[in-house]
């Protein structure tokens, strides 16, 4: 056996429906220190309801052999798959690293993706302005479903580099909100479409319409102060979202521009 590894974890089960209803850790002899347990936990009330029914608890060890580490983990993983259906009051350590309960319906950064860091192209139109996006705190693309593709995919929490076409780099921001349809947004309680009535066009089409996401802007610019050093090999395309995580040079040259960390901020 490895050295220091004596822990193991134990379960408490009520013989009359064979339910698990306490998790613990321990060695020696821990697991039996619950059966007189008295008070008004619900560990205690479920103890006393079961010696009233002249039975006692079932106790199984689940694992053993275990560094205490080891054990504080599997621990938690049982609490975590079955902890609300329990008696355990807490949710035990390493609660941090687990997935928040009743979350299953959605994705989650760092547990279901990570977040990224992308290139926008602000693809500036009479319908589309670099000044509404910093007045109002959002980007947008659309009027056609592969521009709406591009923009539904991003993640909230993405970081992304707004590039002006004629211009340069503009901005450094984190998505909010994950993009809608532009008759669905509201900024400073008012319908967005009503604050920049030029882009309106084709809102009622649910594949032409301009798709919104709300941002953080971290550091951004008006067009005349754009960051951009031509022909030095900096990443820029047509494409409206394109990930940066293959253009060191262009990550470099846009952490300096702008004064930013691009690993704290993904963190």
């Amino acid at each position: 056996m490895i050295q220091g590894a004596d822990y193991y974890v134990y379960v408490y089960i009520d013989p009359r429906n064979l339910e698990e209803f306490y998790y613990g850790k321990g060695c020696g002899s821990r697991k039996d220190v619950h059966i007189d347990a008295a008070g008004n936990s619900s560990k205690a009330k479920r103890i006393a309801a079961i010696r009233k029914a002249g039975e006692k608890p079932v106790i199984r060890v689940i694992a053993r052999g275990l560094k205490e580490e080891q054990a504080y983990l599997i621990e938690a993983t049982l609490l975590w798959k079955l902890g609300k259906f329990t008696t355990n009051q807490v949710a035990g350590h390493f609660q941090e690293k687990f997935r928040p309960r009743d979350t299953l319906h959605r994705e989650l950064p760092g547990f279901d993706f990570q977040n990224r860091l992308y290139y926008f192209n602000v693809g500036e139109r009479p319908y589309r302005k670099w000044e509404d996006y910093r007045k109002y705190k959002f980007i947008s693309a659309g009027q056609g479903a592969r521009w709406r593709n591009a923009i539904l995919g991003f993640h909230t929490g993405d970081v992304f580099a707004a590039y002006l076409k004629g211009h340069g780099f503009v901005g450094i921001g984190r998505i909010k909100e994950s993009a809608l349809r532009i008759n669905q947004v509201v900024i400073n309680s008012k319908p967005l479409v009503a604050l920049c009535p030029n882009m309106s066009l084709n809102c009622e089409s649910a594949e032409k319409s301009e798709y919104v996401a709300k941002v953080e802007w971290i550091k951004e610019v008006p067009a005349e102060k754009a960051k951009m050093k031509w022909k030095k090999g900096i990443y820029t395309t047509t494409h409206i979202r394109a990930s940066l995580d293959r253009q060191p040079e262009t990550v470099s040259y846009l952490s300096e521009a702008f004064g930013v960390k691009f690993d704290k901020i993904l963190a």
